[in-house]
């Protein structure tokens, strides 16, 4: 099955990709490009134009449709009898052929979905979450103090960054001397996600994942001679019981925590602030009345999700939105535009972080829906309310201080860096 990879790669060509927009632009009056500078440095206009104009929309470059609207992409989120996530990432034919290669919860539909993600579900409860609070609290402290007494520094890179790649490689059972390498491994498979990932960079993420695997065969050993209280002797303890998880499913399992306990909350922390930023009145409202902050970060998943797009493949025929979709054909969902109805959301492009009252709005799409429905999303919230009063009490009168920039990605949408002045 082709991917958005591959489509897009094929039309990287300028001259094709315009003859394509433009072709697509005539039958729909809107065009999803998302190569567009302009669409990844703000994807808003598009989204709108889209859930206005043709909110089931075929994609001359996807050779697909695209999904707009919160009901619908709610949908296909929570139907996976008739919409596969199996295989369907950029890099998954390569991987695929690859005989070290199991597939991740990320990857496959159910029954093994359901038989992969129950083996960690437990270390991502809310109970479990809370028992590693005082360990985030220290590690956002100690970044913090590290800041020192610096007037101007990037947010991401001193904390946005780091506690994220602290937090989960702490999870997960890696020493403190090894989580930059980690962090930079982690940094090139999360890029193989991106259509606009280049073959040198998927060059690079398969030498990354390679890297992994050699790196957590011998902790696997050792967590097997010696446990310990971490995610690694827990998989460990699930592959001894049989059939449940092979090796090399602990290994993806493993990449995958890695992935997504570190650049999807680093994307949050870092839209986030900026989203406070950019609105002093939200930030003083946050700054003064922390007790808030949960609603708080509710609105900032919505406004600003950290992924913006998901995708499915058809099971069979079927309609969205009066819409036929052909078995076989790919479905990408704009979840960041979903989070921007206004049929769902009361003055959607407004960031109001009173939104939902006292415990927020959690009717928002940045986890997802369904069985695939973010299994860090505890972590990850219990991350946010943590860092930002804290940076808040740090820095009461912290502003932008440059006009930032997004990566030119598609899918985790996130900063090159965040310079504030403090």
């Amino acid at each position: 099955m082709p991917t958005l990879q591959s489509h897009l790669q094929t039309y990287l060509r300028p001259i094709a990709l315009r003859v394509l927009s433009l072709k697509e632009r005539r039958k729909s009056g809107v065009v999803w490009n998302p190569l567009d500078s302009k669409y990844q440095q703000d994807p808003v206009p598009t989204y709108e134009a889209l859930r206005e104009g043709d909110p089931v929309h075929y994609s001359q470059i996807l050779k697909g449709w695209v999904v707009s609207r919160y009901e619908d992409i709610d949908a296909v989120l929570r139907d996976h009898k008739r919409f596969s996530n199996a295989a369907r990432l950029p890099e998954a034919a390569q991987v695929a052929a690859d005989p070290n290669f199991a597939p991740s919860m990320l990857l496959v539909d159910q029954p093994d979905h359901t038989r992969l993600r129950s083996l960690v579900n437990h270390a991502f409860t809310p109970k479990a979450i809370d028992a590693i609070r005082p360990r985030i609290e220290a590690f956002t402290d100690e970044l913090i103090e590290a800041v020192g007494d610096a007037k101007r520094f990037d947010l991401m890179q001193a904390i946005a960054i780091p506690l994220p790649v602290a937090v989960i490689s702490d999870m997960i059972g890696i020493p403190q001397a090894d989580r930059a390498r980690f962090k930079t491994w982690s940094d090139a498979v999360a890029r193989s996600l991106e259509p606009t990932m280049s073959p040198a960079e998927l060059t690079e993420a398969t030498h990354a994942r390679e890297a992994l695997r050699q790196y957590f065969g011998p902790l696997i050993e050792e967590r097997r001679a010696t446990p310990q209280d971490d995610l690694i002797s827990a998989l460990v303890r699930a592959e001894e019981e049989g059939d449940r998880l092979s090796h090399n499913e602990v290994i993806s399992t493993l990449n995958l925590l890695l992935i997504a306990g570190n650049e999807t909350t680093t994307n949050l922390i870092g839209n986030g602030m900026l989203a406070l930023l950019r609105h002093p009145d939200a930030l003083a409202h946050v700054a003064h009345h922390p007790e808030a902050i949960e609603a708080a970060v509710e609105e900032m998943l919505r406004f600003d999700s950290p992924v913006q797009v998901n995708g499915r493949t058809a099971l069979q025929d079927l309609e969205i939105g009066g819409q036929h979709i052909a078995r076989g054909q790919r479905v990408v969902v704009l979840q960041g535009a979903g989070n921007h109805d206004p049929h769902h959301y009361a003055a959607p492009d407004t960031f109001d972080v009173t939104r939902g009252g006292e415990h927020g709005d959690k009717s928002h799409l940045a986890f997802g829906r369904g069985i695939h429905h973010c299994l860090g999303a505890p972590l990850a919230r219990m991350e946010a309310q943590i860092v930002f009063p804290r940076i808040l009490a740090k820095w009461p009168h912290i502003t932008l201080a440059t006009e930032p920039r997004y990566r030119d990605n598609v899918v985790l949408r996130g900063l090159t860096a965040l310079e504030v002045d403090v």
